[in-house]
């Protein structure tokens, strides 16, 4: 599970399941790497799911498959895997991008500073970038 980013969960992420679509090889893929979120619905393994992060412009957008659904009190952890590398490192820089604009609010709630979006990207990387999964 430590190749699967953590969504953060105050960072929006839709998905839609395709039901009607065949992935060949979608579970095969697994240690690969992904990313994993928590919802309120249990998802089959093995189905293929389309991912959106709309942080960006134009938002993150994959196809990928659920790795596994495990229940965590009354929301289901999810994971999904991408096969595609390209998929993988465009997943990565949205991802920090998630967290560092996580950083961001997190400094204003707690110290009361604003930080611009290069001042977050340079404090994050210089505290958390080391320990940012990698694949």
């Amino acid at each position: 599970m430590r190749n699967f980013i953590r969504h953060p969960t105050d960072i929006p992420l839709t998905f839609t399941l395709k039901e009607s679509e065949s992935e060949a090889g979608c579970i095969h893929g697994r240690g690969q790497g992904g990313l994993c979120f928590d919802t309120d619905m249990a998802l089959a393994e093995g189905a293929p799911i389309h991912i959106e992060i709309p942080l960006s412009y134009p938002p993150f957008s994959a196809k990928g498959c659920v790795a596994w659904c495990r229940p965590e009190g009354e929301l289901y952890n999810i994971g999904v895997c991408f096969d595609d590398q390209s998929t993988l490192f465009n997943l990565r820089m949205v991802e920090q991008v998630c967290h560092i604009e996580h950083y961001r609010k997190e400094v204003l709630e707690k110290d009361g500073r604003q930080l611009s979006e290069e001042e977050a990207a340079r404090e994050w990387v210089e505290k958390f970038a080391d320990k940012f999964p990698s694949h």
